[in-house]
């Protein structure tokens, strides 16, 4: 039996890491970023793992969880953008970002609890790939949106899109088995 909350956690743990030791060596230097700027960054991360996934070479030396990771953390950065709105502040209060970050985590994992409820924790038959496609799905309805001014007619909102982005990514990094050796310290 799989306990993904805990699997959830222990991916949480490596992205929320990495994201303060980048927040120590750049400040918070993403506060610059529009919402449509930081799609934009997902839109990189999430193409470049979709060429990884459909070629046999790779020219750059980062992973496909790296950029698994940093979607996920870009993810939390829209999140907060969208809360906050982008400023010319580049040093954000760590106390207060990180704060931020721990609650949009959390909601991230309610989200996913009971949509995984729902729907019987169906990701773990998927394949990677296809969890790829899935973001990859969403990060251009996400740009529509952007386009579109925030304006829909029936659809979810960009926080659904950056929330849902984010917990593919993490089923993704589950499936990878990132943050499991955690567990079997």
């Amino acid at each position: 039996m799989h306990n993904t909350s805990a699997q959830f956690d222990d991916v949480i743990t490596v992205c929320r890491d990495l994201f303060q030791k980048k927040m120590k060596d750049y400040g918070t230097a993403w506060r610059v970023l529009r919402p449509s700027s930081i799609t934009d960054q997902i839109y990189i991360k999430v193409n470049r793992i979709r060429t990884l996934q459909m070629t046999d070479v790779k020219m750059v030396d980062e992973s496909e969880e790296d950029e698994f990771i940093a979607i996920i953390n870009y993810s939390i950065i829209g999140l907060i953008q969208l809360e906050k709105g982008f400023s010319d502040e580049l040093n954000a209060n760590p106390e207060e970002t990180m704060a931020l970050y721990n609650s949009y985590a959390q909601k991230a994992k309610d989200l996913m609890e009971r949509k995984n409820h729902d729907y019987g924790e169906a990701w773990r038959e998927m394949r990677i790939s296809s969890i790829t496609d899935l973001i990859y799905q969403k990060v251009l309805r996400t740009k529509q949106i952007e386009d579109n001014n925030g304006a829909t007619l029936v659809s979810e909102g960009l926080d659904a899109n950056y929330f849902d982005m984010l917990n593919y990514a993490v089923f993704c990094l589950i499936k990878m088995e990132v943050g499991s050796q955690k567990r079997e310290d």
